[in-house]
């Protein structure tokens, strides 16, 4: 395997706190990278970096890792346009939107939901991100939950069925008969693509029993669990994740200090969404309260066409610093170390010997220039397993 060192880096986020300044950023300044293979060998000051094969010149500028968006919505089809206008204009946010573009979905055929997919996956990479989550839940029938994920495995190992993102329509009547069909022949199609379970916990979509027998369901047939929770209001679905060990409690807009509590004392992350409350005037979810209580958290975009249309990273980062109480240095990490604490990888999300060569590099000499700069195209070049692709 040839070698590569990226040397010259003004300012390095490694995520591991050996390393550098001590902070958990594990920050190196005039730093470099040493990638073998798909896999960092090396890190440190640039003047001790050992002989490599290939050199590139970072131009002090700074590198960090790779974005890791553990929250994502990407097979789907049609758009949403008007109900984003109209709630502009007054009309509050709801679960039953989602409706609309399981329709479009359910029409659409398997190369045009592919082709949206990577048009989506593009457009992340650009903006940094090297590991994404993604969901089914648009398809709300056997068939088309288990197509969704098929396509979905076919660009990423981080895939999470949804079934239980709302009662599918022929079931308005009848809830308990489509939680029968989620945990029943929905799910023995579904879980040899998958390898997490979620459902959206909240009212207008399921309850806390129900939400359960579905997790329930799900771990027994090999899936990890992953919860949509708290998110337009209080509820069960936070106590819900940490009670069946989910990897994730995903939104968590409203919490009571028993949630708050539970989070901190408990394996399970604290995904916050940001994009979702930009895209629906919604409350902001305090951050500041978590990390205080001691919870992990991550940083991720919700990027789906009805509450969150939005895949970059960086904007999230921004708002979180903005609105929701956070550093730019906690904003960074949960957006990738966060995140991988919320897919359960160490391989990711870190710039150390032996994870994976997930880079980017800003056109800026600090990361926090990501908070500073909102809106700015800061990303100025991407690896992913160790190959530039941006």
């Amino acid at each position: 395997m040839s070698s590569t060192v990226i040397s010259n880096i003004a300012t390095l986020v490694t995520n591991d706190p050996s390393l550098g300044d001590g902070s958990s950023l594990g920050l190196v300044r005039d730093a470099a990278v040493v990638i073998e293979g798909d896999r960092v060998v090396w890190t440190g000051e640039s003047s001790k970096a050992p002989a490599t094969d290939n050199r590139v010149d970072a131009g002090g500028r700074a590198v960090l890792p790779g974005f890791v968006d553990s929250h994502s919505h990407l097979v789907f089809a049609g758009d949403r346009t008007e109900e984003f206008n109209a709630r502009m204009s007054g009309r509050p946010y709801s679960a039953g939107g989602i409706r609309t573009t399981v329709a479009a979905t359910r029409a659409a055929s398997d190369a045009e939901l592919e082709a949206n997919l990577t048009r989506h996956l593009t457009e992340a990479l650009r903006q940094g991100t090297t590991t994404f989550e993604t969901k089914s839940g648009y398809g709300l029938t056997t068939e088309d939950e288990a197509r969704a994920l098929r396509l979905a495995a076919r660009h990423t190992d981080e895939v999470t069925f949804l079934g239980a993102h709302i009662v599918a329509p022929e079931y308005a009547g009848d809830p308990a008969g489509y939680v029968a069909l989620v945990t029943g022949p929905m799910l023995d199609a579904c879980a040899p693509h998958a390898r997490w379970i979620d459902v959206f916990c909240e009212k207008g979509a399921f309850d806390g029993d129900q939400a359960r027998a579905i997790l329930t369901a799900g771990r027994a047939k090999g899936l990890h669990p992953r919860v949509h929770a708290n998110q337009l209001s209080y509820g069960p679905g936070v106590r819900l994740a940490v009670e069946l060990d989910a990897a994730s409690a995903d939104h968590c807009t409203h919490l009571t200090d028993a949630d708050v509590d539970a989070l901190a004392n408990s394996r399970t992350v604290a995904a916050l969404l940001p994009g979702a409350e930009f895209s629906t005037r919604a409350d902001w979810p305090d951050a500041r309260r978590l990390l205080d209580a001691g919870a992990t958290v991550a940083l991720s975009t919700d990027c789906n066409p009805g509450s969150s249309f939005t895949s970059s990273v960086p904007f999230c980062i921004a708002l979180a610093v903005r609105d929701m109480g956070m550093t730019p240095d906690e904003a960074v990490w949960s957006a990738t170390a966060g995140g991988a604490a919320a897919l359960r990888r160490t391989d990711i999300g870190r710039l150390a010997p032996g994870a994976y060569a997930d880079l980017t590099l800003l056109d800026a000499p600090s990361h926090v220039h990501l908070a500073y700069r909102p809106g700015v195209p800061l990303v100025a070049g991407v690896w992913r397993r160790g190959v530039r692709e941006v």
